[in-house]
């Protein structure tokens, strides 16, 4: 697993992070969420470091990270954009939603933008389907949300720039 030099510069940040909480194997999966959390990744260096302060293998953290859905291995930007591709959002043109991001970005699903600004994503189903159809970002839900609706939201997260490069 090879350790980025950018990465050590936070090497202090992890230590506080991973050191809130006991050396227990337990507190495995309550680390790595605090990390993903605040980094929207969990760095490899932070992998490493966890592995030593709760004695599992790094081979097993990096399983876990890479078992669940939640957790990514690489950087994501600082603004997570998920579409719903749910049934109900689908029906409602969730694509369309999905195709208005991309132009807007410049950058396709599962991306971030150069500068670590944006990243977009699909998701399965937020639970929201009377709001179809829904996009989420950093956690606040925004339910009927129609392709014209796209580039102001994006320009609520300081994506002008982005708005008027790639315009629609």
């Amino acid at each position: 697993m090879q350790i980025e030099a950018r990465e050590y510069e936070y090497a202090n940040d992890y230590k506080v992070l991973i050191e809130s909480y006991s050396g227990k194997p337990e507190h495995l999966l309550a680390i790595m969420q605090d990390v993903q959390k605040h980094y929207n990744y969990l760095p490899r260096l932070a992998i490493s470091m966890i592995s030593q302060h709760v004695g599992i293998p790094v081979s097993r953290v990096y399983a876990m990270a890479s078992f669940y859905k939640a957790f990514s291995l690489v950087p994501k930007g600082k603004f997570i954009f998920r579409v719903c591709d749910g049934t109900a959002c689908h029906i409602k043109n969730s694509a369309t939603l999905l195709d208005q991001l991309q132009e807007h970005l410049g950058i396709e699903v599962d991306e971030t933008t150069a500068d670590g600004l944006f990243s977009i994503e699909t998701v399965n189903c937020l639970g929201a389907c009377a709001l179809a159809p829904v996009m989420v970002v950093n956690g606040k839900v925004y339910g009927k949300v129609s392709p014209g609706d796209v580039e102001r939201i994006i320009n609520e997260y300081g994506g002008q720039s982005y708005a008027s490069q790639h315009k629609c």
